[in-house]
């Protein structure tokens, strides 16, 4: 994989990081690390991506909702 291929697979936990709780930190980091080790099978790695992103946005949006 390239650099760009894992830096846009660690946006979930990148995104995770900005929120309030720590209860999606370590998902998103599994489903990031799903993506990285599934890059060779596309269709399951972009479910493992996409799954991460929906936690991190919802956890996201909690933290920009209580501002």
């Amino acid at each position: 994989m390239s650099v760009l291929q894992i830096s846009i697979a660690s946006l979930p936990f990148l995104l995770s990081l900005a929120s309030r709780s720590s209860n999606a930190i370590a998902p998103c980091l599994v489903a990031s690390i799903f993506t990285v080790l599934l890059g060779q099978e596309p269709h399951r790695a972009v479910v493992a991506w996409c799954v991460g992103v929906l936690i991190a946005a919802v956890a996201l949006r909690e933290r920009l909702r209580t501002i």
